[in-house]
Formats: C-alpha cells, structure tokens, sequence
C-alpha cells in the first residue's frame, strides 16, 4: 500500500539542499541540548548543595560554551535552505518567521540570562568556595531557561516540519 505523498523538505535530486538540511537541524539539535543539558545540570547541583559531585564540578569548569554557540548556525543553515530551495520556501513566510523569532528569542535568553548564570556557577566552583546558597539563584535561572528553551526546541520542530500559514 503506498503511503500518502507529503512535501518533504529534503529531496533526492539536491544533494545541497539535503546536506544544508542536516546541518540546519545538527546545529538546532547540537545547540538546544547543551542550553537544555546546562538546565538539567543545574538543577541537580542546586540539590546537591554544598556536596557537588565531581561530574557536576567538571561539567561546569571554566570555559566558553562553545557548543551552546552551535545555535548560531541555524539560522545561518536556515538562510541558506530558504535560498536554495527553488522558491519552494520565502523568507516571508509565516513558519519561517516564526522561526527565526523563536530562535531570536532563544538566543536572547541564552546570551543575556543562561550564559551569564552559568559563567557565575562555574566562577563559584572554581574558586573553590561552598557552592551552597552562592549559586542557588543562578542554578535556578539556567534550569528554569533550559527547560523553557527545551519546550521552544519543540515549538520550533513542530513549526518548521508542519509549516502552518
């Protein structure tokens, strides 16, 4: 029994296409879950209290979130999908616009509030102090904005596979 015909995005005869495909959902896939990773590792240091196990210590050593800026490639990828596309897809587009302000929304949020939360916990932990009641408030903030970004993740899926307007 043949299944019903749907527009697929990816087609077989563009192979450019496909591979901006991948790599426009990689870097969403990429990024969505480290900001969603970082939400869930600080929510279980804000329980762990002054008794952080060494994974949560390593997981938040100083560094740049490099994989969290894996987000800026989707838009970059999306761009690109959108020029390629044959005209199949605008920029006027009213899933694509609402994509790209949930990813701006996104991004916000990461680059004002979850990024700025997480350097302060990893200062925190570097510097060897009790992690108690210092970081609580910013372990509150990432896990409430990595959840929150995690629940935008999947708005923007559903918006950018249903393709509604």
């Amino acid at each position: 029994m043949p299944l019903p015909s749907a527009e697929l995005a990816a087609s077989a005869s563009n192979a450019g296409f496909d591979l901006l495909l991948i790599a426009h959902v990689a870097c969403a896939i990429i990024g969505f879950g480290v900001l969603v990773t970082s939400g869930i590792q600080a929510a279980r240091l804000a329980r762990s209290g002054a008794g952080a196990p060494p994974a949560l210590r390593n997981y938040f050593a100083p560094g740049f979130n490099w994989a969290g800026r894996v987000l800026y490639g989707v838009p970059v990828f999306g761009f690109l999908l959108v020029d390629d596309s044959s005209e199949r897809f605008s920029i006027g587009d009213p899933w694509v616009v609402a994509g790209i302000a949930l990813w701006c929304a996104s991004i916000l949020a990461a680059e004002l509030a979850l990024w700025p939360a997480e350097r302060r916990i990893q200062a925190v932990l570097a510097s060897g102090a009790d992690p108690g009641r210092g970081i609580a408030r910013d372990c509150r903030l990432v896990g409430a904005l990595g959840g929150a970004l995690g629940l935008v993740f999947v708005a923007m899926t559903v918006v950018m596979v249903a393709k509604p307007g």
